[in-house]
């Protein structure tokens, strides 16, 4: 958002049966790096290297025998299956080179009665191991010398009529070898101010870091103000950029300030449409005048708090406001809409809600207003289907830990109203407590030890791409901890295993181009996370606005059953390093795994398609777009026939999704006579469905024919006049 405002208004049973003996012939195979020999003496105690690491195979079973199984420590529960027939393979990314123990492989009772256990640097070029040529299946626990980040099970010989099946194919030996083991803990750094009752000078600092931070829109300050259980009088936080305000309690209550948490315009003239990242999480306030002020735009999270009176989610003097995001949060009174032009709301409870602007949707709200669409332009679910809220920093006596809450399924109102919330508490000495100057090799040392990572407030330049390869990894952020992706590398890469969780963190494209910025899976990832699926939230992308960068793709999802729990995927309009080549990004969000939900999306000004959908079963609930405001003319938008791209487009090949409160407006600057055929895409299908959908002209800006496909009356009728286009449902 610019500060161009808008005016308000089927297989035989598994056998469960495991043999004890092994009967494994084991031979050896010359190689001047790995040769079969007697375990030596190591320098560490050999781990467990390949749990919930990336797993791939040449072929399953089924969807419910995949590679992942194999690898997810569940010895009798879950396997991996290939299909029915010889020379099949399963492998293990390890994530880092290591120094090879023993694999230890549980067989199923269709077992492999020859095989290899080979290795590589690269996952290309393999080097054999070990050979077993009469396995009987059971258990076998076979020895390995050399080195290798890549690990394969090559079965040649099957013993029974059906596939290659393992219960778990486990990898150990040691990693990191050569360099001093890095410790969790520690103390957050310079930049979070941690304060309890009794600090003296509480107000005067965070007057001072607003000073700082009030118009630094593209500046280098982040800051996190942590406040310790207890109870803080007379207080008026004012959040400017990049801060970060949040409660150290495990629920809201346990913090309470009597006074307020303030976002407001002032340094911009009373617009609001450029108050962005920021943030204020585990409060309970109680406002001096009976109403907090919390006039924000993209990428400003509200949760987990309580007011004890109203919210106002204007400016003073009731300017422009463009959209943001509450969940998990109790407001009393009424939430005071006013002039934002859009809002998602999450599991929450309110006291009421006032004006509707554009696209005010909520789901799992109590109090809600209910679906008025188009008029009051409110959409509104009982429930959220699936969630789980963003993990946040805690004190547990004096010592610190990170909760970590628990999947809600149906889920309405808040997680913490009947008492503590649910879910598992790690302590802050499983973690690597990043700060400025960390490298990413050893940012993916600690990951490769084991450790969370928790980025502290700062700016971080990459030149390696940061890998979270195991299960349940969390990566939190403190103080919109900016991470920069050097020489055209991926900042980040999640692989394709369960329950890793993302949250609070800005990636900011370099100057180079990098193919993505980030990726949830690698690619064809078809490992099923139902029950534990990857979470980003509050995780946002900017390519361009605090100098030039570039990406082609921002964001790809890769993996099943992930869920984007707000981000703000933004190809800057303003700032410093943009233009329509300067800072290229021709792809916002693409999503190729199946079972995808999206709750709170902004995604704006990408050079074509802002979000594209190619996995089955996705789900989206609010999304808001503008289209690229610097198009120099209709040529450089022009989609073969189609005039522009769609800022939201399902695959033809999708036959199931849906999706609830969608907005797209243009504001075409540059060119005011731009037209867009459509703001959305879909296949016209019994499962493909879509419910209030709108586009806007802002003053008159470029406009749209229609709605989505051919749906919906076009935008230009109403001239300067911002009134919305809308749809109700489609089809």
């Amino acid at each position: 958002m610019s500060s161009v405002g808008s005016p308000p208004v089927f297989r035989r049973p598994a056998s469960r049966v495991r043999r004890a003996t092994v009967g494994a012939l084991v031979t050896s195979l010359a190689g001047s790096l790995l040769a079969l020999a007697p375990a030596t003496t190591a320098q560490a105690a050999p781990t467990l290297l390949s749990q919930g690491r990336t797993a791939t195979a040449s072929s399953t079973e089924g969807a419910a025998f995949s590679a992942s199984a194999a690898v997810d420590g569940d010895l009798t529960g879950t396997r991996w299956a290939s299909a029915w027939q010889d020379a099949q393979w399963i492998q293990v990314d390890l994530g880092s080179s290591a120094t090879l123990s023993h694999a230890v492989l549980n067989w199923e009772a269709a077992y492999g009665k020859s095989y290899e256990i080979q290795a590589s640097d690269n996952g290309t070029t393999w080097r054999t191991v070990t050979s077993v040529t009469a396995g009987d299946g059971g258990t076998d626990n076979v020895t390995l010398s050399g080195t290798g980040r890549y690990i394969r099970m090559n079965g040649l010989t099957r013993a029974t009529g059906y596939g290659f099946s393992l219960w778990e194919f486990q990898v150990y030996g040691t990693t990191g070898g050569t360099g001093p083991t890095l410790p969790g803990g520690g103390d957050l750094g310079p930049n979070v101010h941690v304060v309890d009752p009794s600090t003296p000078g509480i107000q005067a600092k965070l007057d001072q870091v607003f000073q700082q931070q009030e118009s630094a829109q593209f500046g280098s300050g982040r800051h996190a103000f942590l406040f310790k259980p207890g109870t803080y009088n007379g207080l008026n936080a004012q959040i400017g950029f990049y801060t970060q305000i949040a409660g150290l309690g495990l629920r809201p209550g346990d913090t309470t300030i009597n006074g307020d948490v303030t976002v407001d315009a002032g340094w911009f003239n009373g617009n609001a449409t450029q108050n962005f990242w920021r943030g204020a999480e585990g409060l309970t306030l109680n406002p001096v005048n009976g109403t907090d002020r919390w006039a924000v735009s993209q990428a400003s999270s509200f949760r987990r708090m309580h007011v004890k009176g109203g919210l106002n989610l204007a400016p003073n003097g009731y300017g422009w406001a463009s959209g943001g995001y509450i969940a998990d949060s109790k407001i009393d009174g009424q939430v005071g809409n006013y002039s934002q032009q859009q809002w998602y709301t999450r599991e929450s409870s309110i006291g009421g809600w006032s004006n509707s602007v554009w696209n005010q949707t909520f789901s799992g709200v109590e109090g809600a207003p209910a679906t008025s669409f188009p008029e009051p332009r409110y959409t509104t679910l009982d429930t959220t289907p699936i969630s789980r809220e963003k993990p946040y920093l805690y004190l547990d006596g004096n010592e610190y830990k990170v909760f970590a809450p628990a999947k809600r399924v149906n889920a309405r109102g808040t997680s913490w109203a009947n008492g503590a919330p649910q879910g598992e508490s790690i302590p802050l000495s499983q973690f690597y407590v990043v700060k400025p100057g960390a490298t990413a090799a050893t940012i993916n040392q600690a990951l490769a030890q084991g450790l969370h990572l928790l980025f502290t407030p700062g700016i971080y330049h990459v030149d390696q791409t940061i890998d979270v390869n195991r299960a349940n990894t969390i990566v939190l952020g403190l103080g919109l901890a900016t991470i920069i992706p050097d020489n055209g590398v991926t900042a980040m890469k999640v692989a394709d295993v369960d329950g890793v969780r993302l949250a609070g963190f800005l990636i900011d494209a370099g100057p180079v181009n990098s193919p993505t910025l980030l990726e949830l899976g690698p690619q064809n990832s078809s490992a099923d996370h139902a029950a534990n699926p990857t979470t980003v939230q509050d995780v946002y992308i900017r390519i361009g606005g605090a100098g030039a960068g570039k990406a082609t793709t921002s964001v790809v999802v890769n993996s099943d059953d992930a869920i984007i729990d707000h981000t703000w995927v933004w190809r800057a309009d303003h700032g410093e390093g943009w233009g329509w080549e300067t800072n290229r990004a021709d792809y916002g969000v693409r999503v190729n795994g199946d079972d995808v939900l999206a709750t709170g999306l902004f995604v704006e000004h990408f050079n074509k398609y802002d979000v594209e959908w190619y996995g089955e079963r996705g789900r989206t609930i609010f999304y808001q777009n503008e289209k690229a405001y610097d198009a120099p003319n209709q040529a450089a938008i022009q989609n073969g026939s189609t005039k522009g791209y769609a800022a939201y487009r399902v695959d033809d090949s999708v036959n199931t999704h849906e999706a609830w409160g969608l907005g797209s407006y243009c504001n075409y600057n540059v060119d005011p006579t731009i037209v867009q055929d459509h703001g959305f895409k879909a296949p016209v299908k019994p499962g493909v469905k879509f419910h209030s959908l709108l586009v806007v002209s802002l003053g008159g800006m470029g406009h749209y024919n229609h709605v989505i496909n051919d749906t919906g009356a076009s935008t230009i009728p109403a001239g300067t006049s911002t009134v919305p286009s809308t749809v109700v449902n489609f089809p």
